[in-house]
């Protein structure tokens, strides 16, 4: 029974956001968790490209209507993708981060954390080598000058108030870490979802439907609460995640890097004034990579400032400014989701 997890793993592996092997077995005890060994064996025969029941059932060997039913089980129970097309569902695998375990969200229990934990320092030591991230960081609007040119994929305000369909959802990572006792007291529900995700995460009821005016409220309370802007690696992104450095898994193994910046997909950095700096340290708190110290005056340091632009919008005395890299820094991001994985595959010798 345990083969066909193990070969569930590599073919979570050989998907562009990888689930790699451990020598404790971590990712096979997940697996168990979550997929019955028929969910499993159906799984291996499913791609990132979505496709009808009739497809699947050809591969597999089992009736078209049996494969159909099973089909939409697994994408209820967040196993894998659901889609429609013409009216009709179609299917493809689901990456294990960033996509099966935020869609266990709300069915989280203590043992599934603990095994998650064990294992999100190796899934994070693979994602984090590579060039193109899963997710990007954007400043803050109250972090940006009029004199900046900033792109319009780099502003929150503007991919929100581009969706038709918007869901929020709560924060998987600040509610795994509630649950086991550790964590954060900051605002939960503030994961926003666009586009076909939108749709899955609404009638999967992970998420609730808002309006554009509900999701803009939504994210000036989180930058109030400190947290960092998180969208889709791409121009056109189907997510938006707010972060913090207690909880974010991504943001937690950024952080225990020796040089964050050189990881993270950012275009911009934070730098002070020394000579109207008060050194009065509110900038500290609101950091997340440990990258500001005061001693006389604050310091940013250009290898852990992720460009986040918190501590700009939290100065009261203009000290700190956002600046945008020069050409070789600048991180421009894929045009949408699938050119994005299809760099972070390549980067990663998948195809």
């Amino acid at each position: 029974m345990d083969s066909v997890y193990k070969n569930l793993a590599m073919h979570l592996d050989n998907l562009p956001g990888g689930f790699p092997a451990t020598e404790s077995g971590a990712e096979i005890r997940i697996l168990k968790r979550l997929f019955t060994p028929q969910e499993a064996e159906v799984a291996l025969h499913l791609s990132m490209m979505l496709e009808p029941a009739s497809a699947v059932a050809e591969r597999v060997g089992m009736p078209e209507d049996e494969i159909s039913k099973l089909l939409d089980v697994m994408s209820k129970k967040g196993l894998i993708m659901r889609s429609r097309k013409g009216g009709q569902p179609v299917y493809m695998a689901a990456q294990f981060v960033v996509g099966i375990w935020e869609y266990h969200v709300n069915d989280l229990d203590k043992g599934l954390i603990q095994d998650f934990n064990e294992y999100v320092p190796h899934l994070m030591n693979t994602q984090l080598k590579l060039k193109t991230q899963q997710l990007r960081v954007i400043p803050v609007s109250a972090s940006m000058s009029a004199e900046m040119n900033i792109m319009p994929y780099e502003k929150a305000e503007e991919i929100v108030k581009s969706q038709s369909k918007i869901i929020v959802a709560p924060c998987i990572c600040r509610k795994e870490h509630k649950m086991v006792g550790k964590g954060c007291d900051k605002p939960e529900e503030t994961c926003l979802i666009f586009g076909g995700g939108a749709y899955y995460y609404e009638e999967n009821g992970i998420g609730r439907a808002i309006t554009q005016e509900e999701a803009l409220s939504i994210l000036r309370s989180g930058v109030e609460a400190g947290l960092v802007l998180q969208p889709g690696n791409s121009k056109k992104p189907l997510n938006i995640c707010m972060c913090c450095g207690c909880c974010c898994q991504i943001l937690k193994n950024l952080r225990s890097l020796a040089e964050p910046a050189k990881y993270a997909c950012t275009s911009y950095r934070a730098e002070v004034d020394s000579d109207s700096c008060t050194a009065c340290e509110i900038c500290v708190g609101y950091c997340q990579m440990d990258a500001i110290t005061v001693d006389g005056t604050a310091r940013v340091d250009p290898r852990r400032c992720i460009g986040c632009g918190l501590c700009v919008a939290a100065c009261e005395f203009g000290t700190i400014r956002l600046l945008e890299k020069d050409e070789t820094g600048k991180w421009v991001p894929p045009a949408n989701i699938v050119e994005t994985y299809i760099s972070i595959a390549r980067e990663r010798g998948k195809i």
